[in-house]
């Protein structure tokens, strides 16, 4: 059925809420290792120091908290695909947990190898791309992850990175309005 997509990644917003306390107080510093182990490629870092064994961590258990919470509310599981309502979300949390975290590392290689430094912006056609691409990598990635259960509609796929792409440079304008980020974008 078409159209739940978007309903499957809400569990999503579960990495962040967890990941902000944990990077605003630098919890678990001995997990603050970067996932790369500050391996390169042509010079250059695979994924860079700020994609950490804490992060894959913290955004993984915040994303399979999530998605058990809001599974035990039937006005979200109504809303789910059968296969994926019916596996349960000890099942595609965890699911969701590796395509949020996989999802980013293409990227996060692209720019590493392009010279672009974390949190940094290039304002070519390529490096306006890569910004909208970088506010919704992970949804590629968890329709990959998800594909064992479930293979989420294209016109889904689409419509989900539209929405994820919107709501995340919202947050990020708000986050440099309150001083939280350094930039707005």
């Amino acid at each position: 059925m078409s159209g739940r997509g978007p309903w499957v990644l809400l569990p999503v917003l579960g990495a962040p809420l967890a990941h902000a306390p944990v990077l605003r107080g630098d919890l678990l510093p001995e997990l603050a290792v970067p996932l790369d182990f500050g391996a390169t490629v042509r010079g250059r870092r695979f994924f860079g120091d700020n994609k950490t064994w804490r992060g894959a961590l913290v955004l993984g258990s915040g994303t399979v908290a999530a998605s058990v919470a809001l599974h035990r509310l039937s006005w979200f599981r109504e809303r789910l695909p059968e296969e994926v309502r019916s596996a349960g979300p000890w099942r595609y949390g965890p699911l969701l947990a590796v395509g949020v975290v996989a999802g980013e590392l293409p990227n996060s290689f692209l720019k590493r190898q392009l010279g672009i430094a974390p949190g940094r912006r290039r304002w070519t056609p390529a490096g306006v791309a890569l910004v909208i691409f970088d506010q919704g990598d992970f949804v590629l990635g968890v329709w990959a992850a998800l594909l064992p259960l479930w293979r989420m509609p294209w016109r889904d796929v689409a419509r989900a990175f539209a929405i994820v792409v919107a709501v995340h440079m919202v947050i990020n304008v708000v986050g440099y309005a309150i001083g939280a980020r350094d930039t707005a974008i």
